[in-house]
């Protein structure tokens, strides 16, 4: 029996930050996966391997973790005062299911050394040496980014000697500005700084959620029985653990108002994320690396789709930092509390440094802009091929 040939599509293996991902321009891709919807789904599904009752996406571009499992669309914008389009899928490892929910900070430096390559910016935009500054509307949440990346003879610098705790080899700094990030609404959903939320299996406990960057949801270590120097095997061989994190994520998803019942907490695993913050402590990052207690000024953990993450979501960092500055939240407090402007945070693999501008207008805290620091590399460029009958 004859099965039809495989299609070929025009793609981008990608580095951003702390993630890995696969990279399309809008028009290389099939006429019906250009519109969102159930055959753009099945398409990316298959790119990435999944579903994968087994986790370890084999037949697929995915690496078996939410860090891996990624796929990013651009294209022209044709929105004034920016220049590319981006849309981010967090897909399921074992579940056929793309989520568009949010956003990904750490692909979000590789969207800008994208653009610049897959010649989505117009070139008088591009300096021949120097500094290209792209201007990124991030369509998932529908707010604007603006990421600025070195350029020599025309290229994008993707070589340098900066180094990123979670990443192995030192690369191009990529400065990430997000511009007024906090999502529709109110930045704290549910008009407080912190809340009592309650959760069955643990009785009350306190919590900060915010929206910034992405709906997440801060609560102290120390309430969870953590020190907040875990790294991801404590968590993530704990089945009860990763239970009561998706206890605490889902009960905070209903008083965020993200979801209108419990249930619907399993068809957005993207967001909200839930973080654990504790006052600053000495530990061993996860590459062996010593992290001082008077290098940072908190420690957090936070978990992405239901697993400990190995370093920190780009987003989750914007969340963190703007938390950190706004006086009397969790995230605040556990940094010793005060006005700040940055914030050094350490996570399972090394430190992160954040700066974030926050202000108080009419009454209602509001982030005006966050910036961090990545990099981003191409791994590898040319086509990943489906079967036919996906396409």
């Amino acid at each position: 029996m004859a099965f039809p040939a495989q299609i070929k599509i025009a793609a981008t293996y990608m580095r951003g930050g702390t993630s890995k991902g696969v990279f399309f321009s809008l028009q290389d891709l099939p006429l019906a996966a250009q519109q969102a919807g159930a055959a753009r789904d099945a398409l990316l599904l298959r790119v990435i391997g999944s579903p994968d009752p087994y986790g370890k996406q084999t037949d697929g571009m995915g690496g078996a973790t939410s860090s891996t499992s990624k796929v990013v669309i651009l294209s022209k914008s044709s929105r004034a005062e920016h220049d590319v389009d981006y849309l981010f899928g967090q897909v399921a490892i074992d579940r056929a299911f793309v989520d568009w929910s949010g956003n990904c900070g750490n692909l979000t430096a590789a969207v800008g050394a994208f653009a610049i390559s897959a010649g989505l910016l117009d070139a008088q935009r591009i300096p021949e040496n120097g500094i290209a500054t792209v201007r990124i509307w991030q369509a998932n949440i529908s707010k604007t980014i603006i990421v600025k990346v070195s350029v020599t003879q025309g290229e994008v610098q993707e070589t340098g000697d900066f180094s990123l705790d979670g990443v192995t080899f030192p690369a191009a700094k990529i400065q990430v500005e997000f511009v007024d990030p906090a999502g529709e609404g109110s930045m704290f959903p549910t008009g407080q700084l912190i809340d009592d939320l309650q959760i069955p299996s643990l009785g009350t406990i306190q919590a900060t959620m915010i929206n910034a960057g992405i709906p997440t949801i801060f609560v102290n270590a120390q309430d969870l029985g953590y020190r907040g120097t875990e790294l991801q095997e404590a968590i993530n061989n704990d089945p009860k653990a990763l239970a009561m994190f998706e206890s605490i994520r889902s009960h905070g998803a209903l008083k965020m108002g993200l979801i209108s019942q419990l249930e619907e907490a399993k068809t957005r695993q993207h967001t909200p994320k839930v973080a654990f913050v504790a006052p600053p402590k000495d530990y061993t990052s996860s590459s062996g690396k010593a992290v001082n207690a008077d290098q940072i000024d908190l420690c957090v953990r936070a978990l992405s789709m239901g697993k400990l993450h190995h370093a920190m979501m780009g987003t989750a960092a914007v969340a963190i930092g703007t938390a950190a500055a706004v006086e009397g939240t969790l995230v605040n407090i556990a940094a010793g509390g005060g006005t700040r402007k940055q914030v050094n945070f350490g996570h399972p693999s090394g430190t992160l440094l954040v700066g974030a501008q926050t202000a108080k207008v009419d009454g209602q805290w509001m982030a005006e802009k966050v910036i961090m620091s990545r990099s981003a590399r191409v791994l590898m460029e040319g086509w990943v091929r489906v079967p036919a009958e996906i396409s």
